[in-house]
């Protein structure tokens, strides 16, 4: 499927940094994360728990997150938006179907609430 370059400038996109991560209790994937836009503080819900045993590495990363998707209720948190990864499957080495999810960085630090185009 593809979309048009109008549909792709209605997402959007922004820079934030995370200060809070906590696991949702009762669940083994979801993540409540309370991330900085610079005008905004959001709470976005996302199913990392897996790929981050520690959560404490994502606290004071930069990653970018939709932010103008309808929010939605899951497991009683309402979530503000969708934080972006890059995911890799079937990784040489490892089990058939296992993941790789890492976090979407930038270089060096930039201003909350930066524009991702």
């Amino acid at each position: 499927m593809t979309i048009t370059i109008d549909d792709f400038k209605k997402l959007d996109i922004r820079l934030g940094t995370v200060k809070e991560a906590s696991k949702i209790e009762g669940t083994d994937r979801l993540v409540k994360l309370v991330i900085d836009f610079g005008t905004e503080t959001r709470q976005i819900v996302s199913g990392i728990a897996p790929y981050y045993p520690d959560l404490s590495v994502l606290v004071g990363k930069q990653m970018p997150a939709i932010l103008n998707l309808e929010p939605r209720r899951i497991k009683g948190e309402e979530s503000q938006g969708m934080v972006l990864y890059a995911v890799q499957s079937a990784i040489e080495g490892h089990k058939e179907g296992e993941e790789r999810l890492t976090t979407l960085s930038p270089d060096e630090p930039l201003e909350n609430g930066s524009v991702i185009r």
